[in-house]
């Protein structure tokens, strides 16, 4: 894509994402062709945010989640700390355009997964995790129309990220627990507004976990000890409003909380 035009990219949505505006597209003059492309300008919009990188989020694991935002795969985004909150967080919803929120598997990693000549197994990420979280994903786009703009603009746009609420650690007895079958609610004022497994999640969190693992080394970003991976969205997304309180509801293993104001 060249460095000149992923640095326009990113400064277009980083204006947008700065002032809580929408744009229709990206010029031409900038506008990413390929996944490559979406991920140069990504990069770009981390540093322009002066916000530091501690982790990755996947965007687009389940079908629902793919048809939410037009696409037919995952994608990556980088989650950055000054949109990184604690359970309880109290957070505006006013400024939202997708306005819905997620609850996801979180893995916390123990070591680095460089290139190694053969792609990570679900059983090797696991081995590198330093531990398991719950948490929930408030997703949000600086396009318009994010069901029309393809997945490199998507890219571009961090994968559709704005804020994401971390849960705490969760007892070691998650590495025993079959995840894929685990159910996962979402409740709206206290009452169940969607309820879904991590088998929505490709299939199991943890394959997830492996596909990004694989897919940052191909892109030159190997995923390092100390980040925090969220895997995508275990149930439909949730429409949210001010004022609403949700709660992702993992049973045994926690629940985690999050406050909408104006």
């Amino acid at each position: 894509m060249g460095d000149a035009r992923a640095s326009e990219a990113a400064a277009l949505i980083w204006q947008n994402w700065r002032n809580r505006s929408r744009i229709d597209g990206l010029p031409q003059s900038c506008r990413p062709e390929t996944v490559a492309d979406g991920y140069a300008a990504q990069a770009q919009l981390a540093a322009l945010s002066g916000w530091q990188q501690v982790g990755w989020k996947i965007a687009a694991t389940s079908v629902a989640g793919q048809k939410h935002i037009g696409v037919d795969g995952p994608l990556a985004g980088r989650l950055l700390d000054g949109k990184l909150y604690h359970d309880g967080a109290t957070l505006p919803a006013a400024h939202l355009h997708m306005a819905v929120v997620e609850a996801e598997f979180v893995f916390r990693l123990a070591s680095d997964l460089p290139a190694r000549g053969r792609d990570y197994t679900p059983q090797d990420v696991v081995d590198a995790t330093a531990a398991l979280h719950i948490g929930i994903e408030v997703p949000d786009s600086r396009f318009e129309d994010f069901t029309i703009v393809g997945a490199p603009q998507l890219i571009a746009d961090n994968a559709c990220t704005e804020y994401f609420v971390l849960g705490p650690a969760l007892p070691v007895t998650w590495r025993d627990m079959d995840l894929a079958a685990h159910p996962a609610y979402l409740t709206i004022n206290g009452k169940v507004a969607a309820e879904g497994i991590g088998a929505n999640v490709l299939g199991d969190p943890r394959i997830a976990l492996a596909w990004l693992a694989n897919d940052r080394i191909t892109h030159g970003t190997p995923l390092l000890a100390g980040e925090i991976i969220t895997t995508g969205t275990c149930i439909v997304p949730v429409a949210i409003a001010p004022g609403d309180q949700v709660m992702a509801d993992f049973g045994a293993l926690g629940r985690v909380t999050v406050h909408f104001t104006d």
